[in-house]
């Protein structure tokens, strides 16, 4: 883990000690019990936005993230925050040793303005790197990156959805 923190810091051992030091007090604040149960989240958990599959041809975990079931809810955004780090140590636990990146595929089919969060939506466009696809070359494009043995059956592959809470 620590690897991560040398790079993003040009390893640079003091700020990269300093940024690893100021993730384990905010770790310990936010998630005192060293994990989010999904108890935590029910609001999130009940949305089923989210998925876990297989991985992509470069051994990443797949994720599966549905926008337009994300609906700004009683939780606010504390229970937001919450699921993002339930759904990412899920994905971390799934990661082969050695791995660091995962794939997530973002699912913008029926989001609009209801499902408008642009707070969550800044937080993950920040993370994540993004490649829009055109629904005539999804399942080509997809088959680039991710053989269709592990592919979620919803865009023409194998593998059936699993909620990540099951996962």
């Amino acid at each position: 883990m620590i690897r991560r923190f040398l790079r993003a810091r040009d390893l640079d051992i003091g700020r990269a000690s300093a940024m690893f030091l100021k993730y384990l007090k905010w770790r310990r604040t936010f998630v005192p019990n060293g994990f989010v149960s999904a108890s935590e989240i029910p609001n999130e958990i009940k949305q089923n936005k989210m998925f876990i599959q297989g991985s992509d041809k470069q051994g990443r975990v797949i994720a599966v993230a549905f926008a337009g079931r994300h609906f700004p809810i009683k939780g606010g955004l504390d229970e937001v925050k919450r699921f993002v780090v339930f759904s990412l140590d899920k994905i971390c636990s799934r990661m082969p040793t050695g791995q660091e990146k995962f794939a997530v595929i973002g699912d913008l089919e029926g989001w609009g303005y209801k499902s408008s969060d642009i707070r969550a939506y800044l937080g993950a466009l920040t993370i994540l790197q993004i490649v829009f696809v055109e629904n005539k070359k999804l399942r080509s494009t997809l088959l680039e990156d991710i053989d269709e043995s592990q592919l979620p059956e919803i865009y023409g592959g194998k593998l059936p959805l699993v909620p990540i809470q099951d996962s």
